[in-house]
């Protein structure tokens, strides 16, 4: 099975493809991810990636779309995908319709308050990376790392009027990329407002 998840920052894309690639046997594969493997392991890609985040650019289309390509090629990836952060434009869209046809693209659909609630409240230990939610999975102590006792910060991404602005610019560069999968007939509207395992059973339903 060949899927395709689209949605806002916070609407749980990762938290659901890191539990459906286990119920449905095919890798979760983020383009977030991907870059800081190809930089890791130093592959011409990765280098060339390094150098275009390095001067502060946005790394080309074609860049991605042959990180992608590369990737759909492993072994694990043969029997199918659930691509997360690709496509992003139209023409990554008409790259992967060449690669590996998508059966089925994912809308995420969460409210903006919902949205907001969930990135506000992260918080996370600056040495370690660990992650927290003031709401969903609390420190043991308000505010405090409960390994290293270090104090928690909330990053300036997680802060609402950075919030806002990433909705705005998702909602932009993304709605072109709803209606293309829609007027193909293979867009699935996916209500992210419950718990992952709920929300998983929701998805496996709909795909039957």
């Amino acid at each position: 099975m060949n899927l395709v998840f689209l949605g806002p920052p916070g609407a749980g894309k990762g938290t659901i493809a890191s539990i459906a690639k286990d119920a449905f046997g095919i890798p979760h594969i983020s383009t977030g991810d991907l870059f800081r493997a190809n930089i890791k392991n130093e592959t011409e890609l990765g280098k060339l990636v390094k150098g275009i985040l390095a001067a502060g650019n946005l790394v080309p289309d074609e860049v991605t779309i042959k990180m992608v390509e590369n990737r759909l090629g492993e072994a694990d990836a043969l029997n199918g995908y659930i691509l997360d952060g690709f496509p992003r434009t139209v023409a990554q869209a008409d790259a992967l319709e060449e690669m590996r046809k998508p059966e089925h693209v994912v809308n995420f659909v969460l409210d903006r308050s919902e949205i907001l609630k969930r990135l506000s409240g992260r918080r996370v230990c600056k040495s370690t990376g660990r992650t927290y939610h003031i709401i969903y999975n609390p420190p043991k102590e308000e505010g405090i790392d409960d390994e290293t006792g270090e104090p928690l910060i909330q990053r300036d991404d997680d802060k609402e009027e950075a919030i806002l602005n990433r909705l705005d610019v998702y909602e932009k560069s993304t709605a072109p990329l709803i209606d293309y999968y829609r007027k193909k007939g293979i867009l699935i509207d996916l209500d992210c407002s419950g718990k992952p395992e709920d929300i998983l059973e929701n998805l496996k339903a709909l795909l039957k």
